[in-house]
Protein backbone atom coordinates (compact mmCIF):
# COMPACT_ATOMS: atom_id res chain seq x y z
CA UNK A 1 0.00 0.00 0.00
CA UNK A 2 2.51 1.84 0.95
CA UNK A 3 4.55 2.19 -3.01
CA UNK A 4 0.60 2.36 -4.25
CA UNK A 5 0.54 5.40 -2.04
CA UNK A 6 3.98 7.13 -2.98
CA UNK A 7 3.59 6.19 -6.55
CA UNK A 8 -0.06 8.22 -6.55
CA UNK A 9 1.65 10.90 -4.83
CA UNK A 10 4.89 11.12 -7.58
CA UNK A 11 2.06 11.30 -10.26
CA UNK A 12 1.15 14.69 -8.75
CA UNK A 13 4.73 16.10 -9.22
CA UNK A 14 5.84 18.13 -11.92
CA UNK A 15 9.00 15.79 -11.98
CA UNK A 16 7.06 12.30 -13.06
CA UNK A 17 6.20 13.86 -15.42
CA UNK A 18 9.12 15.35 -16.54
CA UNK A 19 10.32 11.89 -16.51
CA UNK A 20 7.76 10.85 -19.15
CA UNK A 21 8.14 14.02 -21.41
CA UNK A 22 12.22 13.76 -20.91
CA UNK A 23 11.74 10.19 -21.96
CA UNK A 24 9.78 10.29 -24.87
CA UNK A 25 11.43 13.03 -26.24
CA UNK A 26 14.73 11.52 -26.40
CA UNK A 27 13.24 8.77 -28.54
CA UNK A 28 11.52 11.22 -30.75
CA UNK A 29 15.58 12.67 -31.14
CA UNK A 30 16.61 8.91 -31.45
CA UNK A 31 14.09 8.90 -34.05
CA UNK A 32 15.20 12.00 -35.92
CA UNK A 33 19.12 11.20 -35.73
CA UNK A 34 18.35 7.60 -37.54
CA UNK A 35 16.59 9.53 -40.18
CA UNK A 36 18.62 12.09 -40.79
CA UNK A 37 22.05 11.17 -39.54
CA UNK A 38 22.05 7.52 -40.15
CA UNK A 39 20.11 7.28 -43.45
CA UNK A 40 16.92 5.46 -42.30
CA UNK A 41 14.21 7.12 -44.21
CA UNK A 42 10.48 6.88 -42.24
CA UNK A 43 7.89 4.58 -44.18
CA UNK A 44 4.11 5.71 -43.19
CA UNK A 45 4.42 3.69 -40.51
CA UNK A 46 7.08 4.79 -38.79
CA UNK A 47 5.68 8.40 -39.24
CA UNK A 48 2.65 7.44 -37.10
CA UNK A 49 4.29 5.86 -34.50
CA UNK A 50 5.99 9.18 -34.75
CA UNK A 51 3.23 11.13 -34.39
CA UNK A 52 1.92 8.79 -31.37
CA UNK A 53 4.95 9.35 -29.46
CA UNK A 54 4.88 13.01 -30.34
CA UNK A 55 1.25 12.49 -28.05
CA UNK A 56 3.37 11.31 -25.30
CA UNK A 57 5.72 14.04 -25.46
CA UNK A 58 2.84 16.89 -25.39
CA UNK A 59 1.13 14.38 -22.46
CA UNK A 60 4.22 15.01 -20.08
CA UNK A 61 5.04 18.93 -21.44
CA UNK A 62 1.58 19.74 -20.56
CA UNK A 63 1.72 18.77 -16.97
CA UNK A 64 5.54 19.92 -16.71
CA UNK A 65 3.90 23.39 -17.99
CA UNK A 66 0.62 23.66 -16.31
CA UNK A 67 0.94 21.56 -13.02
CA UNK A 68 -2.71 21.49 -12.43
CA UNK A 69 -5.28 18.63 -11.69
CA UNK A 70 -7.16 19.29 -14.97
CA UNK A 71 -4.24 19.21 -16.98
CA UNK A 72 -3.02 15.87 -15.33
CA UNK A 73 -6.50 14.40 -16.10
CA UNK A 74 -6.28 15.17 -19.91
CA UNK A 75 -2.00 14.39 -20.44
CA UNK A 76 -3.10 10.95 -18.46
CA UNK A 77 -6.06 10.63 -21.50
CA UNK A 78 -3.12 11.53 -24.17
CA UNK A 79 -1.23 9.65 -22.82
CA UNK A 80 -3.40 6.33 -22.84
CA UNK A 81 -4.55 7.21 -26.20
CA UNK A 82 -1.05 7.94 -27.66
CA UNK A 83 0.55 4.24 -26.08
CA UNK A 84 -2.51 2.34 -27.56
CA UNK A 85 -2.47 3.72 -31.05
CA UNK A 86 1.09 3.54 -31.16
CA UNK A 87 1.05 0.13 -30.30
CA UNK A 88 -2.02 -0.66 -32.73
CA UNK A 89 -0.31 0.95 -35.76
CA UNK A 90 3.37 -0.80 -34.81
CA UNK A 91 1.51 -4.06 -34.59
CA UNK A 92 0.19 -3.31 -38.05
CA UNK A 93 3.66 -2.59 -39.20
CA UNK A 94 5.15 -5.66 -37.63
CA UNK A 95 2.31 -7.35 -39.84
CA UNK A 96 3.17 -6.04 -42.91
CA UNK A 97 7.07 -6.71 -42.51
CA UNK A 98 6.82 -10.43 -42.04
CA UNK A 99 3.78 -10.95 -44.16
CA UNK A 100 4.10 -14.05 -46.08
CA UNK A 101 3.20 -12.15 -49.64
CA UNK A 102 4.88 -9.01 -49.55
CA UNK A 103 2.49 -7.99 -52.61
CA UNK A 104 -0.19 -7.87 -50.64
CA UNK A 105 1.69 -6.23 -47.56
CA UNK A 106 1.69 -2.80 -48.17
CA UNK A 107 1.00 0.67 -46.87
CA UNK A 108 -0.27 4.27 -47.38
CA UNK A 109 2.58 6.24 -49.70
CA UNK A 110 1.42 9.80 -48.30
CA UNK A 111 0.15 10.49 -44.46
CA UNK A 112 -3.33 10.69 -43.75
CA UNK A 113 -3.35 13.33 -41.18
CA UNK A 114 -6.40 15.70 -40.91
CA UNK A 115 -6.77 18.89 -43.42
CA UNK A 116 -6.42 21.00 -40.64
CA UNK A 117 -3.45 19.41 -39.25
CA UNK A 118 -1.44 18.61 -42.52
CA UNK A 119 2.01 17.87 -40.34
CA UNK A 120 3.37 16.47 -43.20
CA UNK A 121 3.45 19.63 -45.37
CA UNK A 122 4.16 21.75 -42.30
CA UNK A 123 7.09 19.62 -40.96
CA UNK A 124 8.56 17.73 -43.61
CA UNK A 125 11.66 17.37 -41.93
CA UNK A 126 9.99 15.18 -39.42
CA UNK A 127 6.69 13.84 -40.85
CA UNK A 128 6.76 13.20 -44.53
CA UNK A 129 7.40 9.48 -45.06
CA UNK A 130 9.70 8.95 -47.92
CA UNK A 131 10.62 5.49 -47.35
CA UNK A 132 9.47 1.81 -47.94
CA UNK A 133 7.39 -0.17 -44.89
CA UNK A 134 9.09 -3.49 -45.81
CA UNK A 135 12.42 -1.74 -45.14
CA UNK A 136 13.44 -3.74 -42.13
CA UNK A 137 17.36 -3.68 -41.96
CA UNK A 138 18.15 -1.81 -38.78
CA UNK A 139 18.11 -4.45 -35.99
CA UNK A 140 19.15 -4.83 -32.57
CA UNK A 141 18.95 -7.81 -30.59
CA UNK A 142 17.59 -10.01 -33.50
CA UNK A 143 14.46 -7.32 -33.72
CA UNK A 144 13.66 -3.96 -36.02
CA UNK A 145 13.02 -0.75 -35.33
CA UNK A 146 9.11 -1.91 -35.65
CA UNK A 147 9.02 -4.67 -32.84
CA UNK A 148 10.98 -2.32 -30.59
CA UNK A 149 8.55 0.14 -30.58
CA UNK A 150 5.96 -2.53 -29.95
CA UNK A 151 7.96 -2.77 -27.09
CA UNK A 152 7.75 0.77 -25.96
CA UNK A 153 4.82 1.75 -26.43
CA UNK A 154 3.35 -1.40 -24.40
CA UNK A 155 5.69 -0.46 -21.70
CA UNK A 156 4.23 3.23 -21.25
CA UNK A 157 0.80 1.83 -21.58
CA UNK A 158 1.94 -0.41 -18.81
CA UNK A 159 3.43 2.62 -16.78
CA UNK A 160 0.38 4.37 -17.46
CA UNK A 161 -1.83 2.00 -15.99
CA UNK A 162 0.20 1.58 -12.72
CA UNK A 163 0.42 5.79 -12.82
CA UNK A 164 -3.69 5.11 -13.13
CA UNK A 165 -4.46 2.34 -10.86
CA UNK A 166 -2.43 3.97 -8.18
CA UNK A 167 -4.34 7.31 -8.43
CA UNK A 168 -7.62 5.21 -8.13
CA UNK A 169 -7.15 2.87 -5.44
CA UNK A 170 -5.29 5.72 -3.42
CA UNK A 171 -8.10 8.42 -3.86
CA UNK A 172 -9.93 5.48 -2.86
CA UNK A 173 -8.33 4.86 0.40
CA UNK A 174 -8.73 8.07 2.11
Amino acid sequence: MKFIHGLSQWAEQRSAWLVLFLTSFSLECTALYFQHVMGLAPCIMCIYQRTAMWGIVLAGLLVVVFNKAVTRFLALGLWAYSAVQGYLVASEHVEIIEADDPFFASCEIFPNFPSWAPLHEWLPSVFAAPGDCLENSWQFLSMGMAHWMQIIFAAYFVVFALVLSARLIDKKAF
